[in-house]
């Protein structure tokens, strides 16, 4: 009987060795909670989250659980409701990048361990392990150098901001800013279209009927650089190369660098969607890091110097 009685609790400890190994509190898959913006955003955010649901599925040995919207309140509430439901881990991508202290808190007093991803939010770095992110004011700065080596006789400027008060807004808008203050560039206009193509639209024909002259327009993402694009067609104006208007967006989806090639947009920087692997590998024990922010490593792409190549290489989607 002694025997017998050793030799369970020895195949007990072994089972929740293994239980522990792979992660899981309570011995099943590893749950985890994403809060993120809806795939409907942009063609950068649909690849984010095709990746982050292929990378954390069951098959994987996760339980995943996710909430997708574009109002931080929204993902707030989603976010105290996966604490609640007790996640071993809570994966956020914020709308805006504050409001977020009380909610890492909480999950933190409950043992609940936070990535950051795409993003970052104003939070201090204790309330989360590491943050797998790009560099969005070095995206901004990539950019505006690459329009001030263009060497203009004057820049006069659409600029069509993202979602207000988001990481990448604010990291995009930044060094453009820089250029209006110093008076470098003059600010036809400066709007948020939301990330949205249509709102994008809107706001260049509002400034083609009004009569004022630009000769770029700098767009948050590549959705709204289509939308405005598509106010220049149907206006005649000329853009891209050798047009009269310089175009930029930002993600570097397949069909807009396949715009740069054409030569009918100039500019677009690369914002990678990629960061749910390197998470798994950090959840898992797979890959370790000695510092919080893991940076996304990204390029900027010019339409006369761009390659087929590039575009398989980087472009996002089909």
């Amino acid at each position: 009987m002694k025997k017998f009685r050793a030799l369970l609790l020895v195949v007990v400890l072994v089972i929740s060795s293994v239980l522990c190994a792979c992660g899981g509190k309570s011995g099943g898959n590893i749950k985890v909670g994403v809060v993120n913006n809806p795939p409907s955003e942009s063609g950068y955010r649909e690849a984010n989250v095709k990746d982050m649901e292929k990378v954390f599925s069951a098959e994987n040995g996760y339980d995943l659980k996710t909430f997708y919207s574009l109002k931080n309140d929204e993902q707030l509430q989603a976010a105290q409701g996966f604490i609640t439901e007790g996640v071993d881990y809570l994966l956020i991508s914020a709308a805006e990048t504050t409001g977020w202290d009380d909610v890492l808190k909480k999950a933190k007093e409950a043992g609940i361990k936070v990535y950051l991803f795409d993003r970052m939010i104003n939070v201090d770095e204790s309330l989360y392990e590491a943050a797998v992110v790009s560099d969005m004011a070095k995206e901004g700065e990539t950019a505006v150098k690459w329009l001030l080596d263009q060497n203009l006789p004057e820049y006069n400027v659409i600029h069509i901001q993202g979602a207000m008060g988001s990481d990448a807004q604010i990291g995009r808008t930044g060094a453009l800013d820089e250029q209006f203050a110093s008076g470098k560039m003059k600010k036809v206009v400066q709007q948020t279209a939301t990330w949205d193509e249509a709102e994008a639209k809107k706001i260049v024909e509002s400034v083609i009927n009004s009569g004022e002259d630009f000769n770029v327009i700098y767009a948050e993402n590549d959705g709204m650089a289509k939308g405005a694009v598509a106010a220049l067609d149907e206006a005649g104006i000329t853009h891209g190369v050798d047009g009269k208007v310089i175009v930029m967006g930002f993600d570097c989806n397949k069909w807009a660098l396949r715009e740069l090639l054409s030569g009918a947009w100039n500019y677009d920087g690369q914002c990678s969607p990629f960061q749910a692997q390197i998470i798994s590998d950090l959840i898992k024990g797979n890959k370790t890091t000695s510092t919080k922010k893991i940076i996304n490593e990204e390029k900027g792409f010019d339409a006369t110097t761009l390659t087929q190549s590039d575009i398989d290489t980087y472009g996002l989607g089909d």
